[in-house]
């Protein structure tokens, strides 16, 4: 996220797998390939501040998932993007220098619905 806020190409680069994938939920959904999101990021994708909550981290051997939400302030173009979002992170780890590597994130935004968490707490057998 800070190199994406300071459109540090090569600290996104360093970061992103070979087959990196950058999916936007919404009611249409969108998807950036790895150049297609290295350019937008260090161009008319601009990340302007974010803050995380509720942060989830889970590793499953050599792959590991980041979720929170997450408020934040982003331009496309034009075109604001502020408030609550929802992003989901796959990171792998690499086989030769053992450092990880995101190969996909997921931003889109939290259904609004309240009784929805309460709801699914409720099917909850650990509880």
């Amino acid at each position: 996220m800070r190199s994406w806020m300071n459109r540090d190409r090569n600290g996104m680069k360093s970061l992103a797998t070979g087959d990196f994938v950058f999916l936007l939920g919404a009611l249409t959904s969108a998807i950036l390939d790895r150049p297609s999101w290295l350019e937008a990021a260090t161009t008319r994708f601009q990340l302007c501040a974010y803050r995380f909550k509720d942060l989830y981290v889970r590793r499953h051997k050599k792959m590991a998932v980041f979720a929170a939400r997450m408020s934040v302030e982003a331009r496309i173009g034009t075109e604001k993007l502020e408030g609550e979002v929802w992003i989901t992170d796959l990171w792998q780890r690499g086989r030769l220098r053992r450092k990880w590597k995101l190969v996909e994130p997921t931003i889109s935004r939290p259904d609004t619905n309240e009784n929805l968490p309460g709801l699914i707490r409720e099917m909850q057998l650990w509880r």
